[in-house]
């Protein structure tokens, strides 16, 4: 992951039918889970309610720091939530020239509405018609009070593209929550299967590339946790998948 190829972009093959971003107009997004949060490790759905880390998402998030040092950015940019900005300012000062991070509250989790705090057996206990919903349609279903991941798509989708448009040709990395992430890996690919989502499983702190242009992207590199090898837990939970930690 810290270096890139050595192909000019304008040699690179592109499936028939195809056509790629122009690297001189696209940004490159390296798109990072925040480490987990003390309410990842309880299991409760936390949606966009400011948690912080855990001790172990410290940790996650100083490994990676370790991992990306002196790698170059044009921009760092954060969700404003704690979870997501502790860890991007661990990293942060461990990349070449130690770039400020911005906040972009756009970026933040989907919102959960009335589930927040809630563990799955008191989801199932007092939403059971939610979570049958939930299965038949995972795309266009709201949380109780919240988002569905259509709202959350249309959202940060508009996000990404204000960031594509303001570094045209740059490298950014956004640090955020497991359900943009999945937004990311849509942009790039033309989209998901509604029932795709849930499968797309995104670990603390693990890395996703993707390089998006104005009417077309490419999905670089998913879910890239080689940094965590050496820690005991590296969570999948999230506040998307609708199924127990």
């Amino acid at each position: 992951m810290t270096h890139r190829s050595s192909t000019p972009p304008s040699k690179r093959l592109a499936p028939t039918g195809f056509t790629p971003p122009d690297r001189a107009t696209a940004a490159e997004f390296w798109v990072v889970r925040h480490g987990e949060s003390t309410w990842n490790a309880d299991g409760r759905y936390q949606g966009q309610t400011d948690v912080p880390l855990s001790a172990l998402g410290a940790l996650q998030a100083a490994s990676l720091a370790e991992r990306l040092t002196g790698q170059s950015f044009d921009a760092v940019y954060s969700s404003d939530l704690a979870r997501a900005r502790q860890t991007a300012e661990v990293v942060a000062e461990r990349l070449q020239g130690a770039p400020a991070v911005r906040l972009c509250p756009e970026l933040r989790e989907i919102n959960v509405g009335e589930l927040t705090g809630l563990v799955v057996s008191e989801i199932k206990a007092r939403y059971a018609d939610y979570l049958t919903a939930l299965q038949a349609d995972p795309w266009a279903t709201r949380r109780p009070g919240g988002e569905s991941m259509e709202d959350l798509f249309a959202r940060c989708g508009a996000a990404f593209h204000a960031l594509r448009a303001a570094h045209p040709g740059g490298r950014v990395l956004v640090f955020t929550h497991g359900g943009v992430v999945r937004v990311a890996v849509g942009l790039a690919l033309g989209g998901v299967p509604s029932h795709a989502w849930s499968r797309l499983s995104v670990t603390n702190t693990s890395v996703t590339r993707v390089l998006l242009g104005e009417s077309s992207g490419t999905l670089l590199g998913f879910n890239d946790e080689a940094h965590l090898e050496s820690l005991l837990e590296a969570t999948e939970a999230d506040d998307v998948l609708g199924q127990a930690p």
